[in-house]
């Protein structure tokens, strides 16, 4: 019998409808939750919203309610047309204590284990807690560290977790050994090095604590040495640290292969970019032909291509270095070729990991920014600026496609390190008797990258105040400004019988030019003080202000008010207190290699000053100071100084007595301060130095590490020469009292009244020469820890007549 249309149709639509049922995820109409304690039910349904109900639907949830770790079981069933969801709940921690630990604190633990009290109880998270304070003590250099847990039941379901650590002893570094090395020996390349060998002094440091994390960033160190002094073809071949259980140390082996030594042989330049030409970027290179090739200097000179190009209307240039190794003659031909990159711009920058940095103290560092062309140099520098910064323990910028193929994301990711100083110091100095100093600084204020710091110092023949405040982007705009506030107060009565306050501030700019040379402005409002004590232990004014009982009324050859110690005219001429108000320009050039320890390059600084904006002096000033390091041989570091200045009137005035320049020790060792130079002879030579407008100086030193002493330690030996000499006193000569002892200087020659070995007459006599002053000597260099200290011995080889020899020097003891 046939079907008839209608009945098959009826037959089709039942059976469409069948299909559905049985392929479409069918949908609980109730969800029953059975063995909840603590976790409402609500909370359990919770997980099946907008979930479909087939098997791959249910799978989800249960994944979901496990990691939760809330559950340690879930089982889902189907009864009628609802689920049925049986749970069995995980303990709840009541409380989490520590045991054992000393090294590490409390607080510094309980921030990384990640089981809490009051959360889920659970075994794998525990184990992974366990885990994570061997690590915490693995990196403080603890790798023998025990930690076990264990768990007690509470009441109410609730379980009691406690962590028990057996620090074990310091695991440290027994040795750092090179393998492949030739060119540099062991000790230099330990000095480039983070990680250092345990010593005598390891309960001092944490230096000595192998981390693999700091081994590769030394290994990089290692790696940017070779390069930098020419060898191209260098390569580490491993970097091993193996544990040795006799020792209870790690021993580290490097593996290298230096390869040879390459010096520039041709260097050329192409520009393929409109608007560029040749001569453009020609200036911009740094490495020159002839020299040791170095690949710091190629990064440098590709950055400074790419942005002169870009301020040419070239922002997606890329400069590419291109070395042709002449192997035969070890030269490296040089090209630097200038043309158009990807047109790829930078969608956005994240900035990760900072806590205590704002983001726009990481952003300024950039030269290009969200929307701006992507340039690789330019990221690079940006990078080496952010460390530069020592806000950071670690920076690192890696990039990721962004949102379209021309668009690429950047990743700051930055870790925080402590940037403020707390120091106490304390000493003695040959010029300032017993010192001490207790300062404040912070280098990252409130984190928005300002520097501040506040100093109080204290000594036995000085003391003072000083207060420094530097934004280092004035305005948004890569311009330093600062201002400074000081007050210092000098017992000067050992080398010219006066006391001096000086106080006051400045305002200053700084702007870089390039990665080395930058220019400042300053300007300079202080006054000075100068009073000549005149009591009876100290009568040194008594020639004209007589005290009574203290004066001689009728002088003798024995006694008179000269043999009780008595102040230069110029001394006496420079009592009150003067206003200078001064204007300055520095010019600085600075490419050290390390400036707290350079090995090598150039430090310059060139400063010109104008007094007279206001105020009563009125001279015009120069200095200059230049410092070339040399790396001789292995941590043999020789230093060549050259130092100068003048000082000179104008607007028919004199200086005064503080305005000469008086160096003393800081221009030819071996001498005292004050010691060198113009002297007033008239009777109290010893006494009578005032100072010279001109001086110039040079010195040789070869600095050296010290067999035997742990470089930890920061000592090091030096041997210097000195050579130097300070002329042209240009104040007064000639001085009149006034009846109430006041002394002015006047334009008299030669001298009015008679000279008297009973009192004191109206004109200096001046020792003024020419004479270059030499010596040679050693000295003791120490990094300590309120600062770098040095001790000079010095053996004087030319002097002139009534200069004050001065054999040992100790000198520094600053903080900051």
């Amino acid at each position: 019998m046939k079907m008839t249309i209608a009945s098959r149709l009826s037959s089709l639509a039942a059976g469409i409808c069948m299909a559905t049922i049985l392929v479409a995820p069918a949908l609980a109409q109730s969800i029953t939750v059975q063995g909840n304690q603590r976790v409402d039910t609500d909370t359990v349904r919770s997980y099946f919203s907008g979930e479909t109900l087939d098997q791959p639907g249910i799978d989800r949830v249960v994944r979901a309610m496990l990691n939760s770790g809330l559950f340690s079981d879930v089982r889902v069933s189907r009864a009628g047309g609802g689920l049925v969801v049986r749970v069995v709940e995980n303990s709840v921690v009541n409380q989490v204590t520590l045991s054992g630990n000393s090294r590490v604190k409390s607080d510094q633990l309980f921030s990384e284990i990640q089981t809490k009290s009051r959360g889920p109880f659970s075994k794998a998270q525990i184990d992974g807690d366990v885990q994570r304070i061997l690590e915490i003590y693995r990196r403080i250099g603890r790798g023998d560290a025990q930690v076990t847990s264990a768990t007690e039941t509470a009441p109410n379901g609730r379980v009691n977790v406690t962590f028990n650590i057996v620090e074990g002893s310091k695991t440290g570094i027994f040795s750092i050994n090179f393998e492949g090395n030739r060119a540099f020996g062991s000790s230099r390349l330990k000095n480039l090095m983070q990680i250092t060998e345990s010593n005598l002094l390891s309960f001092l440091k944490t230096s000595d604590v192998y981390d693999p994390d700091r081994l590769s960033a030394d290994v990089d160190s290692i790696r940017r040495h070779y390069l930098k002094n020419g060898y191209v073809d260098f390569r580490v071949i491993s970097s091993d640290a193996v544990y040795d259980n006799n020792r209870r140390a790690y021993i580290i082996t490097i593996v290298v292969d230096e390869g040879e030594q390459y010096k520039v042989g041709t260097v050329n330049v192409e520009s393929r970019l409109a608007n560029v030409n040749d001569a453009n970027l020609r200036g911009r290179v740094l490495t020159t032909p002839g020299s040791v090739y170095n690949a710091e200097l190629v990064e440098k000179t590709v950055e400074g291509m790419t942005v002169d190009s870009a301020r040419r209307g070239q922002p997606f240039v890329q400069v590419r270095p291109r070395g042709d190794r002449d192997n035969p003659n070890r030269i490296v031909n040089l090209s630097y070729v200038a043309d158009e990159g990807p047109r790829v711009f930078i969608e956005r920058i994240n900035i990760r990991g900072n806590t205590r940095t704002r983001d726009f103290v990481i952003r300024r560092e950039f030269d290009a920014g969200e929307g701006d062309a992507f340039n690789r140099a330019l990221i690079d520098r940006a990078e080496r600026r952010l460390k530069g910064l020592a806000y950071f323990k670690s920076v690192k910028i890696s990039q990721e496609p962004g949102s379209a193929p021309d668009r690429v994301v950047l990743n700051v990711d930055v870790e925080d390190q402590p940037t403020g100083q707390f120091s106490i110091g304390a000493g003695y100095s040959t010029s300032d008797g017993i010192l001490g100093e207790v300062s404040v600084a912070e280098q990252n204020f409130l984190g928005r990258g300002q520097a501040i710091r506040l100093a109080v110092s204290t000594g036995q023949r000085s003391r003072g105040v000083d207060f420094s405040f530097t934004e280092p982007y004035f305005l948004g705009y890569r311009l330093s400004a600062g201002i400074d506030l000081f007050s210092k107060f000098t017992d000067n009565i050992r080398t010219g019988r006066f006391f001096s306050r000086v106080a006051g501030g400045s305002v200053r700019f700084g702007l870089p030019i390039t990665e080395e040379f930058g220019v400042g402005i300053r300007y300079s409002l202080f006054q000075t003080k100068i009073s000549v004590p005149n009591k009876a232990r100290e009568p040194f004014n008594d020639c004209a202000v007589p005290i009574p009982g203290i004066t001689p009324v009728v002088p003798t050859f024995d006694n008179s008010c000269l043999t009780n110690g008595e102040a230069s005219l110029a001394v006496k001429e420079a009592i009150g207190t003067k206003v200078t108000s001064l204007t300055g320009l520095s010019f600085i050039y600075n490419s050290l290699d390390d400036k707290k320890n350079p090995t090598s390059g150039i430090l310059a600084e060139i400063k010109p000053d104008v007094a007279g904006l206001g105020g009563d002096a009125r001279y015009f000033r120069v200095t200059g100071d230049a410092r070339y390091y040399y790396p001789v041989f292995d941590e043999v570091t020789a230093l060549l100084r050259v130092q100068g200045g003048h000082i000179q009137a104008f607007g028919g005035e004199k200086l005064r007595l503080t305005d000469h320049f008086n160096p003393g020790p800081s221009l030819v060792r071996g001498f005292a301060s004050g010691g060198l130079g113009p002297r007033d002879i008239s009777f109290d030579s010893r006494n009578g130095s005032i100072g010279g407008t001109t001086y110039l100086g040079a010195s040789a030193e070869l600095q050296f590490p010290i067999l035997g002493i742990p470089k930890e330690l920061g000592f090091k030996g030096a041997v210097f020469a000195d050579a130097g000499t300070l002329y042209n006193y240009d104040g007064f000569r000639n001085f009149v009292t006034s009846p109430n002892g006041r002394t002015f200087g006047t334009a008299g020659r030669g001298c009015s009244g008679t000279l008297s070995p009973l009192t004191q007459n109206n004109c200096l006599s001046v020792l003024d020469n020419r004479t270059i002053r030499s010596s040679v000597g050693a000295s003791l260099l120490w990094q300590s820890p309120i600062g770098p200290i040095r001790f000079d011995y010095a053996f004087p080889i030319s002097s002139a007549r009534e200069d004050r020899k001065q054999a040992f020097r100790f000198s520094g003891g600053g903080t900051f």
